[in-house]
């Protein structure tokens, strides 16, 4: 019984490692990713991805939710991700 309990006790704090160095990680890219789009934006590079026409065609039409919703469909994106991307296109249109 006691054996049961250490194995548990062990594997969430492995678990739990884990998942604190994946945000770690998350975070880290995700400034990477700004970071690409600031240079993208300096040099006046767009992302043409064709996938994503649909996504920039809501957000001219001025529907931000559909538009952050086909967002994290089309890419996995969590939704703060998705919004910051959709807030970029916004901006840019």
């Amino acid at each position: 019984m006691w054996t049961l309990v250490v194995v548990l006790v062990a594997a969430g704090l492995v678990l739990s490692g884990v998942e604190t160095r994946l945000k770690g990680t998350n975070r880290r890219i995700a400034r990477l990713e700004h970071k690409i789009d600031l240079i993208l934006d300096h040099l006046g590079i767009q992302d043409t991805d064709p996938a994503l026409a649909q996504v920039a065609e809501l957000v001219r039409q001025g529907k931000k939710i559909e538009a952050i919703k086909q967002y994290r469909t089309l890419t996995g994106a969590d939704l703060k991700e998705a919004k910051d991307a959709v807030d970029r296109l916004d901006a840019q249109s």
